[in-house]
């Protein structure tokens, strides 16, 4: 402690350097929390930019994408990126669009198709993550457990919570999956494509502007 009890503040050459963005994702990458959880290994596969305008926030990587080690790398990606209006090399420009699952590695498939992300990846790197996007413009909701995380919508069904899309526009957009598994849910409902899809377009074209 200093006179009159305050503080010694440290020079400058005394501080602590801050983390760079290549220095968390050095960690991420690293990671090994749920190692011995993972059939199939641990691999990693995200895209991140602190000056990333659109966020996607999605579930976890399939099969495909875990063998390539790029992020919607499958049919998945291709209808997201019709859905969003963008081509591939925009989708891929990490100082355009973030790509951040809620769990990073593929968890293997259980018995109705892939398993859910493992809870321990959102909790040791979302938040540290998050923080570093203060240029998002327009966050993709993608499923019910991204949902949970950046919508608090606990058990809501992910139908009401795209039908209620308005609500949560212009900075958050809830989505269904773009997983060609979806096409039952896509048939069932039209007014997706018809009433939320050009929207999405110009609210991400609006943020990448």
């Amino acid at each position: 402690m200093g006179p009159r009890g305050y503080p010694i503040q440290p020079h400058d050459e005394d501080r602590m350097p801050e983390t760079t963005m290549a220095q968390l994702l050095e960690r991420v990458q690293g990671c090994r929390v749920c190692e011995a959880s993972l059939e199939h290994g641990v691999r990693p596969v995200l895209q991140v930019s602190e000056k990333a305008r659109v966020l996607i926030a999605g579930q976890a990587p399939g099969r495909r994408v875990h063998e390539s080690g790029v992020p919607f790398d499958d049919p998945s990606g291709d209808r997201l990126r019709d859905w969003m209006g963008v081509s591939r090399e925009e989708f891929y420009d990490p100082e355009k669009v973030a790509i951040l699952p809620m769990g990073f590695c593929y968890p293997g498939t259980g018995r109705s198709g892939d398993l859910p992300p493992r809870r321990e990846c959102a909790e040791e790197w979302r938040g540290e993550l998050m923080g570093r996007l203060a240029s998002v413009h327009l966050t993709l909701v993608i499923g019910q457990y991204a949902a949970k995380w950046h919508l608090g919508s606990g058990g809501a069904k992910l139908t009401d919570l795209v039908k209620s899309w308005a609500d949560y526009a212009p900075a958050r957009i809830p989505l269904p999956h773009p997983s060609p598994r979806n096409n039952i849910w896509l048939a069932k409902n039209p007014w997706f494509e018809s009433d939320v899809l050009p929207s999405l377009k110009g609210l991400v074209a609006q943020a990448l502007r």
